[in-house]
């Protein structure tokens, strides 16, 4: 009965791709015939030694063999396979009016026939990709049911199918060598000259798809909204019709947005100076933008220096008004600050690590050595989860753990709660891990844009990496509490090691990013000659870039939303100070902590940024809060908002409570088996995410305030 039920999902599944095929088939085949009758159509083109031929090339008989240039016979032999008007270009004496008329024909003509060549190709592909899908799924079946289906259904039914059968692929293949031989004769008569141009413009074409393909990917995984909730309500409005119910929200939220912003900015006076009304207004509108995410954050961040020039709430140190001209000056100075190329150049090590599988590499290497067990292999995916946030950032971290953990998850019984464990504890390390390194998080770069003198990477390194290492032990520790993976599943398989040679391109990308860690750690000791970590950032773009190893199209994808979001924040900052709001804020702040101890300021600001990470983007969270934790540090009777700064930061990352706290966890939600299921819950992140968010503030309030006194922050 199972068998009757799944051979009938593939007889429906096998009917689709026939109708397809069938279409797609009478389709191109009428438009190479429509091809051929226009050549032959434009044969009365006055040029010498052509004459008229009713005779259609595609009713002559085919003498084609293999695709190998080699097979083919040159042009001279293709005479009788072509339309006269074709082969006489070469002649001599012809009229120049005739010729100019023809070159344009001819070109149109060219452009048909790759197009014809790209679609015949795509439809050869789309037969072997299914082809194999039959085989891949029928193996699947018969492994997971014990049964032998795979050779019955092979042979009675899927080769049998028309785009299956042996003549169907040879009538393909012929179509497509004699568009490759119609195109040879009118790009000059050099066949394998015109097959290699021809599998360019293929090339071209399946790049543009997998890039558009990839772009569309990559903007689902980064919405914030709706991540596992399924799809938006509709909501009937009258004299409109059905209206998504999440475009009512963010109309509601700009308009109360601006409406906040207007009554800021025109009826209320909470501050002495104009300026620092105005800055507050920006202020309060932004983190409302931000927060309700009415347009994209970085959209909004470019709203800031518009904002902040034409309300002119900039002041010179002398505390003069400036003017817009004079404002728009200081603005655009601060926006291209040597923490953006910190982050450029830790897009561009990331990049490099990524594309040449040094980064994989690595990943399966260690994982291939955890062992059968559950416990060790979840611990072993969470710390490399961990150091790879270091590298490539906690955004690509998950994305890389969770591609390589697919071979485990698939091999998992039905009732096993280790999927669910693991990937979860993947999400959690990888958040965990965005504050391993100065480069794993956007919010790193902006604590260290408010922190005087910024930390080096050893100092970093100091604090940060038993923080994660401590952290990850914790909520290991809390998972197997909560899941008992071993109960359900005693033994897993192993990941197999990458035993692809090493390649001097990834002996030079790792040595290129080692001198230029080693030089970010030391950079206090270089700072005569180097002048800050912005300018060793340079060294990796340069290295990589100019050695052509990046290309332009690696450049273009770089994460520019997250560069302008700090760009953006680093002006909001500057306005903030400059208007001398953030000393006013801060000395009420002040006021209200007055007679506490840092740790105890510390522990407050951690409260404040937990709830407020939580909730809204990490990065946003920093770009609000850091700027006045670093003034209000600085007012402290023992002033040390280097600590302050950074414990804040540290807490930014580790709020994880909520599927929608953070890239990682964005990610772990959408995840799902093969029958579609998810892995996770909101339940999930509830039981698991908010406790470890938790226990991580508490290390980084009393481990972290402990390691960074050490350091003498």
């Amino acid at each position: 009965m199972d068998n009757d039920r799944f051979i009938s999902a593939l007889d429906r599944a096998l009917d689709r791709i026939v109708n397809f095929y069938s279409k797609k088939e009478t389709e191109l085949y009428d438009a190479m015939d429509t091809l051929m009758a226009d050549m032959q159509s434009h044969a009365s083109i006055p040029i010498a030694g052509s004459a008229p031929v009713s005779q259609n090339p595609l009713d002559q008989p085919s003498h084609r063999r293999s695709r190998s240039s080699s097979d083919f016979p040159r042009r001279e032999s293709l005479v009788d396979d072509l339309p006269p008007n074709i082969i006489s270009q070469n002649t001599a004496d012809t009229d120049p009016e005739a010729t100019l008329i023809h070159g344009g024909i001819k070109a149109e003509l060219k452009r048909h026939t790759v197009d014809l060549f790209v679609l015949l190709s795509e439809l050869k592909s789309f037969v072997s990709l299914n082809a194999t899908a039959f085989a891949k799924i029928l193996k699947k079946y018969d492994k997971i049911t014990g049964n032998e289906l795979k050779r019955y259904y092979t042979s009675n039914y899927v080769s049998k199918a028309y785009p299956f059968r042996t003549t169907t692929k040879q009538k393909l293949n012929a179509r497509i060598q004699r568009t490759e031989r119609t195109y040879a004769s009118l790009a000059g008569g050099d066949l394998d000259a015109a097959v290699d141009e021809l599998k360019s413009h293929l090339r071209e074409r399946i790049v543009w798809e997998r890039n558009t393909v990839w772009r569309d990917m990559i903007g689902q995984e980064r919405k914030v909204q709706s991540v596992g909730v399924g799809e938006h309500k509709k909501v009937q409005l009258r004299f409109i019709g059905l209206v998504d119910k999440q475009i009512i929200l963010q109309v509601v939220s700009l308009i109360a947005s601006l409406a906040v912003f207007l009554l800021l900015l025109f009826q209320v006076e909470l501050f002495p100076e104009v300026e620092q009304n105005r800055c507050f207004a920006i202020l309060v509108f932004a983190s409302m933008m931000w927060a309700t995410e009415v347009m994209p954050l970085f959209a909004t961040a470019m709203l800031i220096p518009f904002l902040t020039v034409t309300l002119r709430v900039m002041r010179s140190p002398d505390l003069v008004r400036l003017t817009a001209p004079e404002a728009t000056k200081q603005v655009f100075a601060s926006m291209f600050s040597p923490v953006i190329m910190l982050l450029l150049g830790g897009f561009a090590i990331a990049a490099s690590l990524s594309k040449f599988g040094i980064a994989k590499a690595m990943a399966t290497f260690v994982l291939s050595k955890a062992g059968t067990r559950p416990s060790r292999v979840l611990l072993v995916n969470m710390l490399v989860a961990t150091i790879a946030s270091m590298w490539i950032s906690n955004v690509a971290a998950p994305v890389l753990c969770f591609s390589l953990i697919q071979p485990i998850l698939r091999t998992l019984p039905v009732d096993s709660t280790f999927g669910s464990c693991l990937i979860l504890g993947i999400a959690l390390a990888s958040n965990l891990g965005g504050i391993a390194s100065p480069i794993s998080s956007p919010q790193n770069i902006i604590a260290i844009q408010n922190m005087s003198p910024p930390p080096s990477w050893a100092q970093w390194f100091i604090i940060a990496v038993p923080l994660c290492v401590i952290g990850n032990l914790i909520i290991w520790l809390w998972l197997l509490y909560n899941y008992h993976p071993e109960k359900h599943t005693p033994q897993i398989h192993t990941i197999r090691a990458s035993h692809d040679p090493i390649t001097p391109a990834q002996v030079y990308v790792m040595f290129i990013t080692l001198v230029t860690i080693a030089l970010w750690c030391m950079a206090h000791s270089f700072e005569d000659i180097l002048g800050d970590m912005g300018v060793i950032a340079i060294i990796p773009l340069v290295a990589f870039f100019g050695t052509g190893l990046l290309t332009k199209d690696d450049f273009n994808h770089f994460l520019w939303t997250v560069i302008m979001l700090a760009m953006g924040g680093i002006v909001l900052g500057k306005a903030v100070e400059s208007s001398g709001l953030l000393h006013t804020i801060a000395s009420h702040i002040q006021s209200l902590v007055k007679g506490l101890s840092t740790l105890e300021v510390l522990l407050v600001f951690s409260l404040l940024v937990l709830c407020i990470a939580t909730f809204i983007s990490h990065t946003v969270a920093a770009l609000i809060i850091l700027p006045i934790v670093a003034e209000v540090g600085s007012e402290m009777p023992d002033p040390r908002p280097r600590l302050l700064v950074m414990g804040a930061a540290f807490v930014c990352s580790v709020a994880m409570g909520l599927p929608v706290s953070g890239f990682p966890n964005m990610n772990a939600i959408s995840q799902e088996n093969e029958l579609g299921k998810p892995y996770l819950k909101t339940k999930d992140f509830l039981r698991n995410g908010v406790p470890s968010s938790v226990f991580c503030m508490v290390c980084v309030t009393t481990i972290g305030y402990g390691l960074m006194t050490l350091v003498g922050f």
